[in-house]
């Protein structure tokens, strides 16, 4: 299975329902906070050419989104493949 890294911050619903989503699928992810740590958000920003939103969703080398493309990915099938 592909890494998932997820960037978001507390609180948050939308990173709290990307997260739901993903535990529903037993897919394990690694969580970074950029409100703790704010050369993470340095980077995310740098990852996404400047998305400021959270959550921001890397599976593998592939870049979702947030939390509203993660739950299109879902309904549509993507995400599966994203994941396999």
């Amino acid at each position: 299975m592909k890494k998932v890294i997820i960037y978001s911050g507390s609180p948050c619903p939308y990173c709290d329902h990307a997260k739901a989503l993903l535990k529903s699928k037993n897919v394990p992810f690694e969580e970074i906070d950029i409100w703790k740590d704010k050369n993470k958000a340095k980077e995310m920003l740098e990852k996404t050419n400047g998305a400021r939103t959270i959550p921001q969703i890397f599976i593998g080398d592939h870049y979702v989104g947030g939390n509203d493309q993660l739950q299109a990915a879902n309904r549509s099938g993507e995400l599966d493949k994203l994941l396999a």
